[in-house]
C-alpha cells in the first residue's frame, strides 16, 4: 500500500486522451494521458477510493499542478467538492506541499488526517529534510517513532544528508545510533549515507573506518569516500583510493573523475592529471560538459592555462561554469587581460554572468588597475540586479580599491545591507592599501564595537596598515590583541608581526618573534630578509639567506628580490651579483622588472655606474621607469651629470605622472652648480603640471601626531623649536658638522644655512628633544629621501645629545647613535 502511494506522487507521462478542464486564460495546459488516467483508476482499485473522486477534475488538477500558487487556487476547489478527507487528495497534498517547500503546510494537512498511513510520514519527513531545519526535521522523527511507525532506509538517508550539509556532527551520530538500532547498519544505501555525513563533519577518518565496515560497495559508495578525501584536503589519498577502487573491479565513472580532478589541482601534480585526462580520452567521456570543465579548471590551477584554453576552444557545449572556471584561471595565472577577453567574448556569445562570473571580472580589473573595464562591469551588477549579493558588492568594493578609488568602495560599504566580516575586513584592507590608516583603524575599531570579531584576515589586513604608522605604542597595541585573540600561532598573522616591527624600527623584537615560530612561510622569511635590509642590516639579511637555503623553504623571487635589495643598502656588491645569477641558475626563477632595477641600484651606489648603465643595455627586456630611476639616483648620489641626463631623457620618454624624477635631475644639476639647466627642469615641470612633493616629517608623541613641514611655522611650539635649533647648530658646528650647501644658490651664505635649518626632519627631531626626557629615543618618519646634509646633521646631533634618533624615510631606516648611522654613510 505504502510504496503504491509512493509510486502515484511520482509525475506521469503525458500522451492524449481524456481533456481535462478548460484551461486558464492566462496559460495552456496539457491535455491529461491515458497512462496518468490508468494510473488513477488502477489506484483506486487497490486504496478502495470511489470512481467518482480519482476522475473528479480536482484530481486531474493536482496531478498538473506545477507551483504552489497553483496548489492554492485548487485547494478550495477540493474542500468545495467535499474530497479533503479522501487519501488519494490528502496523500498528493502532502507531497506538493513538500515539493514546493512549505512542509509546514503538509504537516496542517496531516494533522487532519484521522487515519495516518505510514507514507504520510516518510514523506512529511523528507519535505523538513529538504525544506527545513534540521530541528525540525529531527523533532517529527522522534514524533514518527512516537507514533509507532518503523523508519525506512530513506528516512535515515535524508536526515544524514542534512547533517552532513550544516556539519552537525552531534545529530549526525544520534541518527548513525538510531539507523543501526533500526537494523540497517549493513544497509549499503544507508552506510554510504554515514560516510558521507562523517566526511563532511570533517571526520574523514571516521568516515573511512564506516566505509571499510561495509560488506558490499558499489560505485557511489567508493565515489563518497573519494569525494570526502579530497574534499578535506586530502588528495593524495584520494588518488591512492581511485587506484585501490580499480583494484576490486570498480570502474571510474564521470562523477569520481569529477570529483578527483579538483584534488589533482589541489595536490598540483600536472602528470597525474594528464593521465586522469587519457582515462577520460579512453573512456569517452571528453564530450561530457561537466568533464571538461573540471579538466579545464585542474589544468588551469596546475599552471597550464595554455592547455585548458586549448579543451575550453575545443568544447562544443559551453555552461556558465566552463566560462567561469576560463575566466579563474587566467585571474590564478596573473594573465587578467585575457580574463577580461574571455569575459567580454562569454558576453558576446549571449551568455549571462553569474554572480561567479562578476567576481571573477571584478577581480581581474582590480589586478589590471582598469577602473574603466571596473565601472562597466559595476553596470553589469545593476542590469542583473545583484546590488542584495554580498559577496558580488564585497568584489566590487575590492575593485575599486584596488583602482586607488577608496571614496566609491567607502560609499558602497556605507549603503551595503548585511554586512560580513568578509566585508568589513575589504573595506579595512582598501584603506589600508590606499594610505589612509586612520580610516582603516577606525573602521577596524567600529567593526569590534558592532560585535563582529576580527578572524585572522583581519588582523593580516590591520597589522600592515600599524606598520606604515611606524609607531611602537601602536605595534605593542595589536600585538597585545592578537594574543588575546589566540592569534599568536597563525603563521600569516605571526608574519604581519615580523613585518610590522621591523617596519617600525624594532628589528631585534621582529627576530625574536621570528624565532618563536613554531612553523614558518616563504612570506615570513621574506619580511625577516627585508627588515634587515630596510634596517640597514645587510650582513644579518644575508645570513638569513643562507639559513633559508639550507632549510625545506625553498626561495621565490621576492625572497631575492629582498636579499639583493639589503645587499644594494649594505654595499655587499659581490653577494648581490651572486644572488642574482643564483636566482635563474639554481632555481629556475626569471628576473623581473623589479629585479634589474635592484641591481642596477645595487652596482649604482656603489660607484659603478658605467657598470650598471651596460647591465640596463644588455637587459632581456624593454627597461622600465624603475630601472632607469635607480640609475637616476645613483648619478645624483655620485654626481654623474652625463649618465644622469641619459637616464632622465629615457624616464620622461616614459612620460612619468610624479615630478620626483625630475627634482632628481634638478638637484643633480645643482649639485654641479648648473642653475641654468635647473631652471629649464622647472619650466618643463611646471609645463607639464607636475608638482615636487613636500618635505614633511612626523613625530608620535603621547598618543598625538605632530606633522612638521619644510620651513613651516604653524606649530604652536615653532618659536622655542627655531630657537632651540639655532643653539643646536652651534653645539654641532663645535663637534665638526659643515652645513652642506651645494644644492642652494642666489642667496647669502647665512640664509642658506637657516634653509638648511629649517628642513622638516629638523624640527621634528627638535621637537622631539625638547618635549621627551633625557635618555628617551626618538622616532621620526618622512615621506622623502632624508637628504645629505640632514643625515650629517643627525649623527652630530645624536652625538651631542646622546640621543638614540630613528628615522624611516620613503626608503629604509636610519638609527643614529654616537655620531654614526646603521647605514654606515651608504643611502
Amino acid at each position: 500500500m505504502s510504496s503504491q502511494l509512493l509510486h502515484f506522487t511520482a509525475p506521469l507521462p503525458i500522451t492524449n486522451s481524456i481533456t481535462p478542464p478548460p484551461p486558464t486564460p492566462s496559460r495552456a495546459r496539457p491535455p491529461i494521458s491515458a497512462p496518468q488516467f490508468q494510473a488513477f483508476h488502477t489506484l483506486s482499485q487497490r486504496t478502495h477510493i470511489p470512481s467518482h473522486v480519482y476522475t473528479h477534475p480536482a484530481a486531474i488538477l493536482l496531478e498538473l499542478c506545477t507551483s504552489i500558487k497553483e496548489l492554492n487556487q485548487i485547494i478550495p476547489l477540493i474542500i468545495k467538492n467535499g474530497l479533503y478527507n479522501e487519501h488519494l487528495f490528502q496523500t498528493k497534498l502532502v507531497s506538493l506541499f513538500c515539493n514546493y517547500g512549505s512542509p509546514s503546510e503538509a504537516f496542517r494537512v496531516f494533522e487532519t488526517v484521522d487515519d495516518k498511513l505510514e507514507v504520510f510520514y516518510h514523506t512529511l519527513l523528507k519535505g523538513y529534510a529538504k525544506n527545513s531545519s534540521l530541528s525540525d526535521a529531527m523533532s517529527f522523527f522522534c514524533r514518527m517513532k512516537a507514533d509507532g511507525v518503523r523508519p525506512v532506509v530513506y528516512n535515515f538517508t535524508y536526515l544524514l544528508k542534512v547533517c552532513g550539509d550544516n556539519a552537525d556532527l552531534r545529530r549526525g551520530k544520534e541518527i548513525h545510533a538510531h539507523l543501526i538500532s533500526s537494523g540497517f547498519a549493513t544497509n549499503l544505501f544507508a552506510m554510504t549515507a554515514v560516510v558521507n555525513m562523517y566526511a563532511k563533519c570533517r571526520q574523514i577518518n571516521e568516515a573511512y573506518k564506516m566505509f571499510d565496515r561495509m560488506p558490499e560497495r558499489d560505485l557511489v559508495s567508493w565515489n563518497t569516500i573519494i569525494a570526502g578525501y579530497a574534499q578535506n584536503g586530502l588528495a593524495k589519498i584520494a588518488l591512492e583510493l581511485v587506484i585501490r577502487m580499480q583494484e576490486e573491479g570498480q570502474k571510474p565513472d564521470s562523477i569520481t573523475l569529477v570529483t578527483l580532478l579538483p584534488a589533482v589541482a589541489d595536490y598540483g601534480s600536472l602528470i597525474i592529471g594528464k593521465s586522469i585526462h587519457a582515462y577520460v580520452l579512453r573512456a569517452s567521456f571528453e564530450s561530457l560538459v561537466n568533464i571538461s570543465t573540471a579538466l579545464l579548471d585542474m589544468y588551469s590551477k596546475c599552471g597550464s592555462v595554455g592547455t585548458a584554453r586549448l579543451i575550453f576552444n575545443r568544447m562544443k557545449q559551453k555552461t556558465a561554469v566552463s566560462w567561469n572556471s576560463m575566466i579563474d584561471g587566467y585571474v590564478q595565472n596573473e594573465d587578467a587581460e585575457e580574463a577580461m577577453e574571455i569575459f567580454q567574448k562569454m558576453l558576446d556569445e549571449g551568455f549571462q554572468p553569474t554572480n561567479v562570473t562578476i567576481m571573477e571580472a571584478l577581480h581581474a580589473c582590480a589586478d589590471l588597475g582598469d577602473l574603466e573595464r571596473g565601472k562597466f562591469v559595476h553596470k553589469l551588477v545593476d542590469q542583473l540586479k545583484l546590488e542584495s549579493d554580498v559577496s558580488v558588492m564585497n568584489s566590487l568594493m575590492s575593485m575599486y580599491s584596488k583602482c586607488k578609488r577608496v571614496d566609491i568602495a567607502a560609499k558602497i560599504f556605507k549603503n551595503l545591507q548585511g554586512k560580513t566580516l568578509v566585508s568589513w575586513n575589504t573595506m579595512i584592507l582598501g584603506y589600508a592599501q590606499n594610505g589612509r590608516v586612520s580610516e582603516a583603524l577606525s573602521h577596524f575599531c567600529q567593526m569590534q564595537s558592532q560585535n563582529m570579531k576580527p578572524d585572522s584576515f583581519t588582523m593580516v589586513s590591520v597589522i600592515p596598515a600599524l606598520a606604515e604608522l611606524s609607531v611602537a605604542r601602536q605595534a605593542k597595541w595589536i600585538h597585545g590583541l592578537v594574543i588575546r585573540t589566540c592569534f599568536d600561532k597563525n603563521i600569516f598573522v605571526m608574519t604581519a608581526l615580523v613585518d610590522m616591527y621591523a617596519k617600525c624600527g624594532a628589528v631585534h623584537t621582529a627576530r625574536k618573534l621570528f624565532d618563536m615560530m613554531d612553523e614558518r612561510h616563504v612570506t615570513t622569511w621574506n619580511a625577516m630578509i627585508d627588515g634587515y635590509g630596510t634596517n640597514g642590516l645587510g650582513k644579518a639579511a644575508v645570513d638569513l639567506f643562507n639559513e633559508m637555503e639550507k632549510g625545506t623553504i625553498k626561495p621565490n623571487d621576492i625572497t631575492f628580490l629582498c636579499v639583493i635589495s639589503a645587499c644594494s643598502h649594505s654595499g655587499l656588491v659581490e653577494e648581490g651579483l651572486q644572488y642574482f645569477a643564483s636566482m635563474k641558475e639554481d632555481y629556475g626563477l626569471e628576473p623581473a622588472m623589479d629585479h634589474y632595477g635592484a641591481m642596477v641600484d645595487l652596482l649604482g651606489r656603489a660607484g659603478r655606474l658605467s657598470e650598471a648603465w651596460d647591465f640596463i643595455q644588455k637587459m632581456p627586456m624593454e627597461p622600465g621607469i624603475t630601472v632607469f630611476g635607480a640609475m637616476l639616483g645613483a648619478c645624483r648620489i655620485h654626481k654623474n651629470v652625463e649618465l644622469g641626463e641619459r637616464a632622465a631623457d629615457k624616464i620622461f620618454e616614459l612620460n612619468p605622472v610624479e615630478g620626483g624624477y625630475h627634482v632628481l635631475l634638478a638637484n643633480i644639476y645643482s649639485t654641479a652648480s648648473l642653475w641654468e639647466k635647473v631652471a629649464k627642469v622647472r619650466k618643463m615641470m611646471e609645463k607639464k603640471g607636475l608638482q615636487k612633493t613636500p618635505g614633511c616629517s612626523l613625530v608620535d608623541l603621547r598618543n598625538e601626531v605632530h606633522t612638521f613641514y619644510s620651513g613651516s611655522t604653524s606649530h604652536p611650539q615653532s618659536k622655542r623649536i627655531y630657537t632651540f635649533l639655532e643653539t643646536l647648530g652651534d653645539e654641532i658646528k663645535a663637534a665638526g658638522y659643515v652645513p652642506d650647501t651645494n644644492s642652494i644658490h642666489d642667496v647669502e651664505a647665512d640664509v642658506k644655512e637657516q634653509l638648511l635649518n629649517s628642513h622638516s626632519e629638523k624640527l621634528a627631531i627638535a621637537f622631539g628633544l625638547l618635549n621627551t626626557t633625557p635618555g628617551t629615543t626618538i622616532h621620526i618618519r618622512k615621506n622623502l629621501r632624508v637628504c645629505g646634509d640632514c643625515h650629517n646633521a643627525t649623527k652630530y646631533i645624536s652625538l651631542v645629545t646622546g640621543r638614540e634618533i630613528i628615522v624611516r624615510d620613503m626608503h629604509r631606516f636610519h638609527h643614529f647613535k654616537n655620531g654614526t648611522c646603521s647605514c654606515g654613510d651608504y643611502w
